[in-house]
């Protein structure tokens, strides 16, 4: 298992709850919670493939 894969479930945890009281909050603009989700998925994709191409790298020089 990717060593980041806990890592990336406790930072879910509070951003799951931050998102949650934007989404809730009538006071804010819907469209600033999507952006606020859209740029951790997108911040998430980058991390996991730089993750994956670590590993890699790490495998090839290890043989």
């Amino acid at each position: 298992m990717n060593p980041l894969v806990p890592l990336f479930i406790l930072i879910c945890l509070p951003l799951t709850a931050i998102g949650l009281v934007l989404y809730t909050d009538t006071g804010i603009e819907p469209a600033l919670f999507y952006a606020s989700v859209k740029t951790f998925v997108i911040l998430g994709a980058i991390a996991a493939a730089m993750s994956f191409g670590a590993m890699k790298l790490a495998e090839r020089t290890k043989n």
